[in-house]
């Protein structure tokens, strides 16, 4: 009966252990593509959102301006 009672103990150490591992390997890769993710987008040719909108604004503003001008020479013709 103690035979029994020692090797389930065991073996729920044992699993205990091996969740215990698992955990950190799925930790440390998790860390690792993290890392990886933002060495590969840092190298990347990416604009911030603030810029993309900032040039939006000045794309929006030209073709306003581009309009306006184009309606000053139809009146004028």
């Amino acid at each position: 009966m103690n035979t029994n009672n020692r090797f389930f103990d065991d073996i729920g150490k044992l699993m205990t252990s091996a969740a215990g591992v698992a955990k950190g390997v799925k930790d440390e890769a998790e860390t690792a593509v993290h890392s990886q993710m933002e060495r590969l987008l840092a190298n990347m040719d990416l604009v911030t959102r603030e810029e993309f909108d900032a040039v939006r604004a000045m794309a929006q503003k030209a073709r306003e301006e581009n309009e306006a001008l184009k309606a000053r020479l139809d009146a004028l013709e």
